[in-house]
């Protein structure tokens, strides 16, 4: 099977070829801002960003209509349960809408299902941001009238929870996983027999801080900050999703940048990342007490899994509640393929938006 992957960014467009599971070719585009800056916002990169792929892939030899199938990143749709969806034009619709909008993630789904179309083969989103398995408990703010929601780093966390099932020697439905995923954003889930019954909304705000997000902060001071007319939403919103973490505390929102820092002896830098690994071994606890403490392994993911210091960290602190194992990086697109090719074997029923 020759399948197409597509993960949108911001300021980038990923894109691979894997002949089923083997890649063919990965390649990312990094778009100047001063391209992008012409486009209102970001479903007017329609046409920008599709042609940009299609040329990458003509550039590399691939014959567009040799392809099986086309499978994208999920956007921010309604919730959904885990699983691989078809891309159907109600899930376009959807996508277009102009809060779901926003996110290139998105984009990525709207661009597949026009060149999937083109080509008449399946198109695919697999365990989207939206994934929502959350039980009912988890739901309950502590204000009636807001209800914690499921958006999440699902596409690498059930990837990564099914290859460290695979290590242990079991399914993924027999294990009760916490998985953290620490990139951008830091989302922490308690996987419990294959779902996803907790997880901190690292989009809006939830759970411990990133290189870029402030996560959880106190609601009072918040407020006082928003009440100060010193600033815009939109500059808030900047402040507190792009400009938090590691950017608020030492002007870098790199996690390598930070560690140099603190090697070279910068101590503000010693003590965000030492505070950075205490926020997330607090919500791996927060996730064990979920599981009633019945854990089979703890799971680090992300891009700052790759830092020996984070991990040797946070192992330290939760070791004690299950084995810690360590996935770094993520690799989106072999998991988008790893979906299709389960529809496309037979193995999974494709579901329905």
């Amino acid at each position: 099977m020759l399948i197409l992957a597509i993960n949108l960014g911001s300021t980038s467009s990923k894109y691979a070829v894997y002949r089923d599971t083997e890649p063919v070719f990965v390649e990312t585009i990094r778009h100047p801002k001063e391209e992008l800056a012409p486009f209102p916002d970001v479903i007017s990169q329609q046409d920008y960003r599709r042609q940009a792929v299609l040329d990458g892939i003509r550039d590399k030899g691939v014959d567009l209509n040799s392809l099986d199938a086309v499978v994208a990143r999920g956007g921010l749709t309604r919730p959904l349960p885990s699983g691989t969806f078809a891309i159907d034009e109600a899930m376009i619709e959807a996508l277009k809408d102009p809060q779901a909008a926003k996110h290139a993630s998105s984009l990525s789904g709207i661009i597949a299902y026009d060149i999937a179309s083109e080509l008449k083969v399946p198109v695919f989103t697999v365990d989207p941001v939206v994934t929502d398995e959350l039980e009912p408990l988890a739901r309950v703010s502590g204000f009636d009238g807001i209800e914690r929601v499921s958006i999440f780093h699902a596409l690498n966390q059930k990837a990564v929870a099914r290859a460290a099932a695979r290590q242990l020697g079991k399914k993924y439905q027999e294990l009760n996983l916490i998985v953290a995923h620490m990139g951008g954003g830091v989302s922490v889930g308690a996987h419990k027999a294959g779902r996803v019954v907790d997880v901190n909304n690292c989009l809006d705000g939830d759970g411990p801080f990133s290189p870029e997000r402030a996560g959880g902060l106190p609601v009072v001071s918040v407020l006082d900050l928003c009440m100060s007319g010193k600033y815009t939403r939109k500059e808030l919103y900047d402040m507190f999703v792009k400009k938090g973490g590691f950017y608020s505390y030492l002007g870098v929102n790199d996690g390598r940048k930070a560690e140099e820092m603190a090697d070279a002896g910068d101590e503000k830098a010693n003590l965000v990342l030492d505070a950075m690994a205490y926020q997330v071994s607090k919500e791996i606890g927060a996730c064990a007490a979920v599981l009633s403490g019945r854990v089979d392994a703890v799971v680090l993911t992300g891009g700052l899994a790759y830092s020996k210091r984070l991990t040797a960290d946070i192992s330290g602190r939760v070791s004690f509640i299950a084995p810690v194992m360590v996935f770094p990086g993520e690799d989106e697109m072999l998991a988008l393929v790893e979906g299709a090719l389960r529809v496309l074997r037979g193995e999974e029923q494709a579901r329905k938006f």
